[in-house]
């Protein structure tokens, strides 16, 4: 499995600790949101699209999405949504997956009115028709909180970003649209973490999927060296389980 695939199912791993009771969530709303968002995106010319962290999945992309980068609908019309998760830059699809983390990590922290408060804008670089990368603008917001206050419906919407610099690579913040307040959202220094050979050792080691007793036989120590190691690198990486470190520290560098 290849680094950028191994980032993308620690994502999709963290969406499953999302736990949801269909009795607490109004799905006949959906349609009153579609209807909305196409008049939005055929007025505003924007690419927009609704996610649903319960199905885990996409369940409207305006039709002109594929407009913004000179495709026609023939272009993904068998492939539909996944056509342009295609082409987004392979080390910024790597990136957005680790922000995205972070940022749902954030969002859970937040009341609900912070919830519903704040939209988290991103710039990344995605192949056009003419294959060569743009960077586009990304706005995503929470639409819908289940009974709970959990995090439901996310609006996505994307346009061509005026920031055409085609080197740079993902920049991600956070913003409270009612009081104006930034919180960026940047990979840190690798050098905050001071992670020993042994550590990464067994991290790179947990990366590829193996257990505690495996690693305890791989390295020849016992496998409460190798649980107080594990313990210590989620400390220092401030990852609450294994699939997190391994994420933060590919996303810091130390796993290279």
């Amino acid at each position: 499995m290849s680094e950028n695939n191994s980032i993308q199912e620690i994502f999709f791993k963290f969406l499953m600790q999302y736990k949801f009771d269909e009795k607490d969530l109004d799905y006949s709303v959906i349609p009153k949101h579609i209807a909305t968002l196409q008049v939005l995106s055929d007025i505003g010319n924007s690419g927009i699209c609704l996610f649903d962290i319960n199905k885990k999945d996409i369940l409207f992309y305006s039709s002109n999405f594929g407009k913004l980068l000179g495709y026609t609908p023939a272009d993904y019309s068998e492939t539909s949504f996944h056509f342009f998760d295609g082409k987004i830059h392979p080390t910024d699809k790597t990136t957005m997956a680790i922000n995205a983390v972070s940022v749902l990590k954030m969002f859970n922290a937040f009341s609900n009115d912070e919830k519903l408060n704040h939209k988290h804008i991103k710039e990344y670089r995605m192949l056009n028709a003419e294959n060569k990368y743009m960077r586009l603008v990304e706005q995503y917001q929470i639409l819908e909180l289940d009974k709970n206050g959990q995090i439901w419906l996310m609006l996505g919407i994307v346009d061509v970003s005026p920031n055409q610099e085609e080197n740079e690579q993902v920049k991600s913040q956070l913003l409270n649209f009612r009081t104006g307040k930034i919180i960026p959202i940047e990979a840190a220094s690798p050098i905050q973490f001071e992670l020993t050979k042994r550590e990464i050792e067994i991290l790179k080691l947990v990366r590829k999927g193996l257990l505690s007793k495996e690693i305890s036989d791989k390295l020849s120590i016992s496998v409460h060296t190798v649980n107080t190691h594990r313990q210590k690198f989620l400390e220092k990486l401030g990852a609450n389980n294994s699939f997190e470190a391994v994420m933060f520290a590919a996303k810091f560098g130390l796993l290279d």
